[in-house]
């Protein structure tokens, strides 16, 4: 098949967004189809790079970018998205001219996956693909009374954005002339408004690479025995990741198990509200703080800990958690968004927070800890299935997992 990959963020050895465009790209021209990619000018530097190493025939990239006055926007707050509506507009018309040159089976729009985020592609006449999306995420109302006033704003403005979407016209005529909507999350999936549904499919956007030879050794890892327990978490600091949960249940927790410590890896806006919580809890000096470091480096200290502690309230994905995952190392999260589809039982543990209080939240985070501090076996028999658990999202079963099912829905054409 020839596809039309849509990928405004698309970077060879990134994470996030900008790694989901390029490995989607490369997987699916893997798997034998031509691939044209229209992405970012300023993504070529880097892509040029990694295909002068690993060159293949049927991967096109097409490269554009708005005039470089209009990329200032980017820097005034909100500024991105208008940014962003922009360059899908002169991305749609870069791609119209393709189609005139190449007989294209699926277009398909990439990044960026969130929901409220309209695509131009989907009007080019051809079998349209949407995401995967996320966003329709959302924190429980019984746990916003933690947030910080500005947190509980600004969530207020995201419900009333996904709210939006059933009078956006524009989207509207999106997910009208959509053959397949993808859909990180169920939560995701809920928010699609209802004469779509029925074109909508789960699937999670995010994969880890195949295990190498390191990390096939980690398949024999055991429980640290010098008396430490220590826990781990990675992801900026504002106020939806959820770490001030963390922080007060490991506040409970340390007093339990003195000997633990916390390392936070990570910056962002509420970084100074998250140390002035942890020095009123008294815990400051158990908990190493480090605002960035490089990537190889944030993958060692996987395996320098016990467990990571992730109880975001609503990520739609979570890439962090993959890669602790394929590093054996348990997971303990909120059963919301990508980290709780991702996470089971067997792999971590699952906090519910359907109707439940902070404070229980609170309380069943720091009993997990305690569980797994407690009991070594388990943590071991934990971190032995994480490593299973994460081979299900190595990245080319993920996409051949989606594109090896298209053939059904080759007789559906966009309306």
């Amino acid at each position: 098949m020839k596809i039309l990959l849509s990928a405004y963020a698309c970077e060879p050895n990134k994470g996030s967004e900008p790694g989901v465009g390029w490995h989607w790209a490369k997987e699916i021209a893997h798997m034998g189809h031509e691939v044209w990619v229209i992405t970012r000018a300023n993504n070529q530097a880097v892509i040029d790079e990694a295909l002068s190493l690993d060159p293949r025939s049927n991967l096109h990239f097409v490269y554009y970018d708005l005039p470089i006055w209009v990329r200032h926007w980017k820097k005034i707050p909100g500024g991105v998205y208008l940014y962003y509506l922009f360059w899908q507009w002169g991305a749609y018309r870069v791609a119209h001219s393709l189609t005139q040159k190449v007989n294209f089976d699926w277009v398909h729009h990439i990044t960026f996956g969130v929901l409220r985020m309209p695509s131009f592609m989907a009007f080019l006449g051809i079998p349209f693909i949407c995401g995967p999306l996320g966003g329709g995420e959302n924190a429980p109302q019984t746990l916003r009374s933690s947030f910080p006033l500005r947190g509980y704003i600004l969530d207020w403005l995201r419900d009333l954005s996904n709210w939006l979407i059933v009078i956006n016209p524009l989207l509207q005529a999106m997910y009208q002339r959509s053959s397949i909507i993808l859909c990180k999350t169920k939560e995701t999936k809920a928010a699609i408004p209802q004469s779509h549904q029925d074109k909508c499919r789960l699937c999670l956007e995010i994969g880890i690479e195949p295990p190498n030879k390191d990390c096939q050794k980690l398949e024999a890892k055991n429980p640290r025995t010098d008396g430490e327990f220590r826990l781990l978490y990675v992801g900026r600091l504002v106020y939806w990741k959820g770490l001030h949960l963390g922080l007060q249940a490991f506040a409970q927790f340390q007093k339990q198990m003195p000997n633990s410590r916390l390392t936070v890896v990570g910056k962002g806006m509420d970084e100074a509200w998250l140390h002035r919580m942890a020095e009123k809890l008294e815990i400051d000096t158990a908990i190493d703080w480090i605002d960035w470091m490089p990537q190889k480096q944030v993958l060692q200290l996987y395996s320098q800990h016990d467990v990571f502690l992730f109880p975001s309230l609503h990520d739609s994905s979570g890439n962090v958690v993959l890669e602790a995952l394929s590093h054996s190392l348990p997971v303990v999260c909120l059963n919301l968004g990508g980290p709780g589809v991702m996470v089971n039982n067997s792999c971590g543990r699952v906090i519910d927070t359907a109707d439940l209080s902070s404070a229980i939240v609170i309380q069943k985070l720091s009993d997990a800890l305690g569980e797994l501090a407690s009991d070594r076996n388990i943590l071991k028999q934990l971190s032995e299935e994480a490593l299973i658990c994460s081979r299900q999202y190595h990245w080319h079963q993920l996409v051949n997992n989606f594109y090896t099912t298209l053939e059904p829905y080759k007789a559906i054409t966009s309306r």
